[in-house]
């Protein structure tokens, strides 16, 4: 699930197309669902790792023609291991059809929660995008992996778009599957309760620590020169970050007042994930102390700059 804003960086541009099983590496086939959107691109990438004996990875949402096309396509071959990145509905109900019409295990990300509790009236924006169905035969935790006849899964913990997000590497082809954590097409949404931008920007840092030569996500092409593209994505939100606290000092207290202005010609379908994204760094500045708000941080509390911050009491 991303922002698709068009300050992000990119240096893939190419998007996949539904419907088919494609090789786009030696170990590595990629098939899109057909659930096209200005937050999922093209569609979910599913991954099929290996040959005859494999891995697939995010089988995306409960879509009988993808899973359906999918076992078509893998006719003749066993599927040893289902995994999944995160528990959104577009990457993980799939994956218990695809257990029933393979008996594979599901493996990967725990059951869905929420980075923090409920704020008082506060309504969780991506609730209808949770899948909380979700149970895993095997949750795997940070360098715990998956093997099969020539492939080596081993899960990385990536918090922030989701709490139980996981990227996986795979060593044989020097490659990570991202999930949502890094895409080449877009910046991810990072949306409290449900994730957090302290969390994102942590895990930024910890896969900028990795040597993979290419990350496969969850949505749009690949990611190429991923260590370059994940400090532009780290600078970016650092960017984000500055412009927010410029409209704090120039006096917009609110979420809808910031948004308007340091997303200007933003397609009006993605004004509800700008908000979330300028929420999510709010929050995020109010727990480094950087930024003050009247009451708990939520979506509609007013927010002001704390080296400069007022008596709000009549406010």
């Amino acid at each position: 699930m991303a922002e698709s804003d068009d300050t992000t960086p990119a240096l893939n541009p190419a998007m996949p197309e539904p419907g088919r099983l494609d090789a786009v590496a030696p170990l590595i086939r990629r098939r899109v669902a057909g659930n096209r959107g200005p937050f999922t691109a093209t569609g979910t990438c599913t991954y099929v790792v290996g040959h005859g004996r494999v891995a697939v990875i995010d089988p995306g949402p409960d879509e009988a023609a993808h899973l359906d096309g999918l076992l078509a396509d893998l006719s003749g071959e066993t599927v040893e291991a289902i995994l999944v990145t995160h528990t959104h509905k577009d990457h993980s109900p799939g994956a218990r059809r695809l257990k029933a019409a393979t008996g594979a295990p599901i493996l990967g990300c725990g059951p869905h929660r929420a980075a923090r509790p409920l704020g008082e009236g506060e309504i969780p924006a991506l609730d209808a995008s949770a899948d909380r169905e979700h149970r895993p035969d095997r949750e795997l935790r940070e360098g715990e992996s998956v093997t099969g006849p020539g492939w080596t899964l081993t899960a990385i913990e990536t918090p922030g778009h989701t709490m139980n997000h996981l990227a996986f590497a795979f060593p044989e082809a020097d490659a990570l599957f991202s999930g949502d954590h890094v895409m080449a097409w877009s910046t991810t949404v990072v949306a409290p309760p449900d994730g957090q931008m302290r969390a994102y920007m942590e895990s930024l840092d910890k896969l900028r620590g990795r040597g993979e030569a290419v990350y496969w996500p969850g949505h749009g092409g690949p990611v190429r020169e991923p260590a370059r593209f994940v400090r532009g994505l780290a600078g970016h939100r650092r960017q984000r970050e500055a412009g927010i606290r410029a409209r704090l000092a120039a006096g917009d207290e609110h979420v809808a007042a910031i948004v308007a202005a340091v997303y200007q010609g933003l397609d009006p379908r993605l004004r509800g994930a700008a908000a979330l994204s300028v929420f999510a760094h709010l929050e995020d500045l109010v727990s480094r102390r950087l930024v003050d708000c009247k009451g708990p941080p939520l979506l509609h509390s007013r927010y002001f700059v704390a080296s400069a911050r007022l008596d709000t009491s009549s406010r």
